[in-house]
């Protein structure tokens, strides 16, 4: 199997999501495989935490600034094969599953896995990232 040669590697940007916080990118493609940076709950015109501690406003957020990541890209949420859910509390599990059935669980839900860490970016309570096919 071989490399992937650098120059098939695509920066994906819209200014419908958050601009990133550091150097990285909101996504990038390679070959047929996208690959989102997490989002956490930052509007994208203002760059601050929306929700004010509200893991619900903040999920939904979240999902909608990678939802606009796949979009750019020309993808989906049926796309994503694979997340990565990050949460400040594993006590905020039940509320942002809910909501995180609402954009993936109709079909071939991802692979997921969901952790606990100490803290997020910008003091957020949840961050999601993902990988999505594309067609």
């Amino acid at each position: 199997m071989g490399s992937l040669p650098l120059s098939s590697l695509e920066a994906i940007e819209t200014a419908q999501a958050p601009a990133p916080v550091g150097p990285y990118n909101q996504a990038v493609r390679a070959g047929n495989l996208l690959f989102c940076s997490g989002q956490i709950a930052l509007d994208p015109t203002t760059g601050i935490l929306v929700g004010e501690g509200d893991v619900a406003l903040e999920t939904r957020q979240v999902l909608a600034n990678l939802a606009a990541v796949l979009a750019a890209a020309g993808a989906r949420p049926s796309q994503v094969v694979r997340t990565t859910v990050f949460l400040a509390a594993l006590a905020d599990f039940a509320t942002v599953n809910g909501l995180y059935a609402e954009m993936f669980g109709a079909g071939v839900s991802p692979a997921r896995a969901c952790v606990q860490v100490a803290a997020l970016p910008k003091g957020a309570r949840v961050e999601i990232d993902a990988i999505a096919v594309l067609a």
